[in-house]
């Protein structure tokens, strides 16, 4: 199963992004065969509006079985949850502790936004 991950940066070690919308880019990595790909999301980094509705459809896009994000905007959680992409809480650390958190089931499904829009 892939998994995405809200990113300030390409690599396992950079630190997660808890803006979802607004993170610079996406972790896509492939829990099965331990590989990475890397989602650009900063055309959406000064967006005026729609930034979380574009990055859930980046997210959607990729194939992606689950979301590791910070926090979670309504419309963006909507195109999440319509698309049965389940969103899990990571409240920091580096992309490569939420891998190993979400492995070891340690991270809470969200079943709702648990922010407001144009949360920053």
């Amino acid at each position: 199963m892939k998994i995405a991950i809200s990113s300030s940066g390409p690599t396992l070690d950079d630190r997660i992004d808890l803006r979802f919308g607004r993170a610079a880019l996406f972790i896509v990595y492939d829990l099965d065969g331990d590989a990475l790909a890397v989602v650009d999301n900063t055309q959406n980094l000064e967006a005026a509006q729609g930034a979380g509705i574009q990055a859930a459809q980046h997210v959607v896009n990729a194939g992606v079985g689950a979301l590791v994000t910070g926090h979670t905007g309504p419309k963006a959680f909507k195109v999440l949850e319509a698309a049965k992409v389940p969103v899990f809480l990571a409240e920091g650390g580096t992309v490569r502790e939420a891998i190993a958190a979400f492995r070891a089931g340690t991270l809470k499904a969200i079943v709702a936004a648990d922010v407001e829009g144009h949360w920053v």
